[in-house]
């Protein structure tokens, strides 16, 4: 356990692989969802999201955050955990949110890109948690 990202953590977390979000809520269970993701050169992690989604909702109660990524079936076992404070950043959602696209999506298909602009039409906003506790295991 520490509390920074090695470069091995860097290199992994950079891949397209999905992550587990969780947002506490005080005494309410967290509600893992799958998430797009991107490391930050600072180590943070970021997401997009709706101003007016759940986990953006619950942070003024309570800003704390984690995230699980996994390697995928096939691989060797591999996972990394990342917990501490998160905040929600009106700028560069939409940004963030063509970047990960590009990473995840195929966005030469027209579905794929007409899915990605119906994003971009909403509102998004930045959720960056600031790793306080970082966790990992490799088999």
């Amino acid at each position: 356990m520490s509390s920074s990202l090695t470069t091995e953590d860097l290199a992994f977390l950079r891949r397209p692989l999905h992550g587990f979000l969780s947002v506490a809520d005080g005494p309410v269970p967290p509600q893992p969802r799958p998430v797009w993701f991107e490391v930050t050169a600072e180590g943070t992690i970021q997401l997009f999201t709706a101003p007016d989604s759940v986990k953006a909702r619950r942070l003024p109660r309570d800003p704390r955050a984690s995230i699980v990524v996994a390697a995928p079936v096939g691989e060797r076992e591999r996972w990394l955990s990342i917990a501490g404070h998160a905040t929600v950043e009106p700028d560069g959602g939409h940004d963030l949110a063509a970047r990960l696209a590009a990473r995840y999506w195929n966005l030469d298909d027209p579905t794929r890109a007409d899915d990605l602009a119906g994003i971009l039409a909403t509102e998004q906003v930045r959720f960056v948690i600031q790793p306080e506790t970082v966790r990992r295991y490799a088999y």
